[in-house]
Order: structure tokens, then sequence, then C-alpha cells
């Protein structure tokens, strides 16, 4: 039976002196689900009750938000269904593992086509792979696997999906807690990927016949553009030392050889680091006006890196772990993750919420 949850989402009017009075939305069996968001001095919920969330992806006003144990909410019209997704391998449980990066086709609204990074176990032991996802109804089924095999260990997964500007999809992988396999081009782990979206190599790739676009990455989880196509990835130390680095095709980022500020030949240092007394645990990314807004798990912030000046500062806290942040307009998106067993959940936990960048 479909799981179906109700959100609402908060419109300020300025009536006077008098605020409105809260809304509440019923469930099927008229009892009430959630009441209608509260604002704070910077963000709005817009739902609540999500599950891990780890991912996501907008169109029109429509989101996507997958969700680690195996399903993807749509929020849409003021309403949220919790989507069932049929995968061809069983997804696995383990810790950071399931459910991960999504991203929607460009032709999405006439193919109902996606695609999405999971973690799975088989007889031959636990792996992740990209496949891609084709919506019918409600109900997501995987269609092609596009990259199998990606080296998966008891942590250390990797798991975002970005479509770039130039039509590519492009995923980031861990180490799979193997830190030697970083710096192994013939192995997936620790890299950043780069493919075309049936799955096959660009010609254009650093290495010829290889997914491989950047290597020496312990466990990065975000990447975004600049409009001029400059790359940033967000990637997490080895207890401190988290990194915000500029990608570029074919170079080495130093993991496990260097870290933090350290410096080697060959060897690119990042643009921000954490230090080696602070850690961010750095996760999704995005850009908007010559910055880098980055969500953080251990620092239980966003985090906003100005790229010309260098000057960093959190713009949301108070919330506790935020996984994902998505940017449209002047509005950035963002979702919590306290329920992933590592958090402290607040009520109604964990939640989808917007704040403006504009003021």
């Amino acid at each position: 039976m479909k799981k179906v949850f109700f959100l609402s989402f908060l419109l300020l009017v300025l009536t006077g002196c008098n605020p409105p009075e809260p809304e509440v939305i019923v469930g099927q069996n008229n009892d009430p689900i959630i009441e209608v968001s509260k604002i704070t001095e910077k963000s709005v919920v817009i739902a609540q009750n999500l599950t891990i969330p780890w991912a996501i992806e907008k169109i029109n006003d429509t989101f996507y938000i997958t969700e680690r144990p195996g399903t993807i909410t749509k929020i849409e019209g003021g309403q949220a269904v919790r989507q069932r997704i049929e995968l061809n391998k069983q997804l696995s449980q383990s810790a950071e593992a399931g459910l991960m990066g999504f991203v929607l086709a460009p032709d999405f609204l006439e193919s109902n086509r996606a695609y999405a990074y999971y973690t799975y176990e088989d007889q031959t032991g636990q792996f992740n792979r990209i496949v891609s996802l084709l919506l019918e109804g409600n109900v997501w089924k995987e269609e092609n696997v596009l990259l199998d095999k990606i080296p998966s260990g008891r942590v250390h997964h990797g798991g975002r999906l970005k479509i770039g500007p130039d039509g590519k999809l492009y995923a980031t992988a861990g180490d799979a807690l193997e830190s030697s396999l970083a710096q192994n081009l013939n192995s997936l782990a620790g890299k950043i990927l780069r493919m075309n979206l049936d799955g096959t190599i660009p010609t254009d790739n650093p290495n010829s016949n290889s997914y491989i676009y950047s290597y020496g990455h312990r466990n990065p989880q975000g990447i975004t553009w600049a409009p001029n196509g400059t790359m940033y990835a967000s990637e997490h130390g080895n207890r401190a030392n988290d990194e915000i680095n500029k990608i570029e095709a074919g170079l080495n980022y130093g993991w496990p050889v260097i870290e933090g500020v350290e410096e080697q030949e060959g060897m690119v240092t990042p643009i921000f680091t954490s230090g080696s007394n602070n850690t961010w645990a750095p996760s999704g990314m995005a850009y908007y006006n010559g910055k880098v807004y980055v969500a953080a798990l251990r620092g239980n912030a966003i985090l906003e890196f100005n790229l010309e000046t260098g000057e960093q500062n959190h713009v949301v806290t108070g919330l506790g772990r935020i996984r994902d942040v998505f940017i449209d307009g002047d509005i950035l998106y963002f979702v919590t993750n306290n329920t992933d067993g590592r958090g402290n959940p607040q009520s109604n936990d964990d939640k989808l919420y917007s704040v403006s960048l504009s003021n």
C-alpha cells in the first residue's frame, strides 16, 4: 500500500500586524499530519518527516528527494508522496550506504528518466552502481546499468551524481576504506568519474578508455560548477582536514599521500580546508554569485566559501546535520540528516528547508 505523506508550504503575507492562523493538513483518516511550517530568522520548513534524505532534485515547482532506505519522496502542490523504487539488486543497509545520488535527465518531462547511485549486496560482495531509472506512475524502476562494481567498503561510498554543463554525468566515488585505491588508476575507488548519459566513456576523458576524471580523493560527496564551467568538489578528510577542491581533468588530489594544506609535486592542495583541528564532513554543494555553499554533517551547518576573497561563513546553523543543498534562483534549499543514526533528531526530522540568499 502506498504511503502518502502530506506537507505544506509557508506563504508569508503581510497583513497588518496579525500573523496568519496556522493551517493543519490532514491525512487519509482526518488525522493531523503536519502543520503549516514555522519560519525562523532565516529558514522555512517545506517538508518534514523525511527518512534519511540524501539528494535534492527540483524541476519547476516539484521536488524529488532520495531517502537512503530506498524511497524517493515527491513534493508537489502542497503534498508529498513517498514513491517506491524497484532495483535489480538488494539495497545495502550498511553504514552510510543505500540509495544516494540522484539526478533528473535533461529531458525528464518527456522521458520520465533519472539517474541514481546506490549500494547493493549480492553473493559476490558489496558494491556501488550507477543506473538509469524510469518513473511509471509512482514507482521508479531500474532501467539500465551505466556503471557497476564501484568499490564499496564499510563506509566511504561517495555517492553524489550531477550532470555537468557539458552534458556529461559525473559521480563521486569514495575510497571504500582502502586508502591506497585512491591512487590506483585501475580502480574506480577514490575518484570523480565522468560518463556519457548512456554509460559509455567520453572520448575526451583524461585517460583513454577510463571513467576516471580526477583521482586521489578520500570520500568526495559534493560537486558543483560555476557559470564559467569551473568545477568544485567537497571531500571528507581523515577525522579533520576536510577539503573544498577546484577540480581539473586528470589531476591527482593527493589522498592518502597528502591532505589538508600539505603539498607535493604533482598533487593538488585544496582551495579551502577545515584544518587539522576542525571537522566539517562536507556533503552536497551548490554555486551562487561567486560563492559555493556546502552542506556540513559534523559541522552542523551550511558553509559559505567566497571564491574571490577566501572568506568563510556559516549561513545556517542550529538545525543539526545537513546532507544536501540545491539552489534555484536566489533560494537555497537544503535537507537535514539527523535521522541517519549519527545525529540528534529534532521534532519531525528530517526536514526540507528553504532560505533566501538575497537578504
